[in-house]
Parts: structure tokens; sequence; C-alpha cells
């Protein structure tokens, strides 16, 4: 959990938004691969890998969204390529602890309270202030309260149970679905234009989503 929001966040500093958001697609091929060898899963049959596919070309015209710009770094590109490997290596984890018969919330606990642990000792590597008077300001309150309920302990804990119920490649795959969820979202509440490119997109990712999980032979391990 450190390493993932450690090596996410800082990739932002460095490379785009975009940039990361079509490596972090990234994210089901790893699981995908780690699972065969940390999980003893069966491979993944090629439509998963074409699916993944079709499924990031998509991811990529919606982060583009017609205003393709090239912009490589490779040290931000390099962190969130790590990001998606420690993403994986998350769920493998969570599979593989589920399969001991742990609780998840408590596992989803445990692993966010050494997390943060561990996370405490890089606060002054980065511009970090207490300033508590912001606190004060309701704003403030109501937005730490949505990432640390909602974004985080309802999010994780679901993924989690997810993890332990369907297995940790199929439901990687779904990752793919956040890109269209959020230009729902932008399009409904911030008014947003909804384009034909990011439309294309909708229609390519939702195509390799649906690949990928037809009638595929994909263990629950």
């Amino acid at each position: 959990v450190t390493c993932y929001f450690l090596c996410e966040n800082i990739a932002l500093t460095y490379t785009t938004a975009s940039n990361v958001g079509i490596i972090t697609t990234l994210a089901p091929i790893f699981t995908a691969v780690l699972s065969i060898f940390f999980l003893r899963a069966e491979v993944p049959p090629k439509r998963f890998y074409v699916g993944c596919l079709f499924a990031i070309i998509g991811v990529g015209l919606i982060s583009f969204n017609g205003k393709f710009v090239l912009s490589l770094n490779p040290i931000g590109d390099l962190l969130a390529m790590l990001a998606c490997l420690f993403w994986a290596c998350y769920s493998i984890l969570t599979k593989k602890s589920s399969n001991y018969g742990y609780n998840i919330i408590l596992l989803t606990r445990r692993f966010f309270f050494y997390g943060l642990i561990l996370m405490l000792p890089f606060l002054s590597s980065f511009d970090f202030e207490w300033g508590l008077s912001r606190f004060t300001k309701p704003v403030n309150i109501l937005n730490i309260l949505f990432l640390g309920i909602g974004a985080s302990a309802i999010c994780f804990v679901s993924w989690n149970y997810a993890v332990k119920l369907v297995g940790a490649v199929k439901i990687s795959i779904y990752l793919y679905l956040v890109p269209i969820l959020t230009i729902i979202t932008a399009v409904v509440i911030l008014n947003e234009p909804f384009t034909w490119v990011a439309a294309i997109g909708t229609l390519f990712t939702l195509c390799g989503v649906l690949l990928s999980e037809s009638k595929a032979r994909i263990s629950r391990k």
C-alpha cells in the first residue's frame, strides 16, 4: 500500500496524468503474470490479452480525449509502472491471505495501518505542513472524510472482498471501467463535454472488458 501510493503520487509530479492513466492499465496484465507464479493460476487465454489491448487503447483515447501530446518522462513513467506492479502485488497478497481464512475487514485495516506507519517517515521528504487551522473549514473536513471513508475504507474493503470472491485476475479487468465512470461523472456533475473521441474510447474499453471476460477460463486463485 505504501509503495503503491508513493510511486503513483510521485509519478504525477514528474509526468502527465494522461501518461499515468495509460501506464496503470498494465495492472491487470501484471496481476495475471504474477498470479501464474504465486497463486499457481492457469495461464489466461489469448483473448484475455487481446481484450486488455482493446481496453488500453480505449483508456488512451479517453485519457487524451483527442489532445494527444507525446510527452515521455523516464522517471515519472517508470514510477507509474512500479505503482502498477505494487498494485498487482497487493491484489495477489490479498487473494493469498483470504485463502487462509482471514477476515477481509481486519485484513484491510492491517494493510492500511502498517501502510500509514511506513508512510510517515516520508513526510519530511515532501513539502508537508501540519497547518491545523485548515481543519476549521467544513469543506476540508468533508473532503478528508470522503477520502478516508469513501475513497479509501469502503473502496478497498469492497475491492478485497471482490478479489476473495472472484479472483485477483478477473477482478483486475474491471479497473478499465474506472476512466469510463470518471468521464460519466465529469459529464453529469461538471458539465464537461462528451466528445466523439471519448465515445470511441468508451466503446473500445467496453469491448475489451467483454472480450477478456467472455467465456474466459481464468482461475479464481
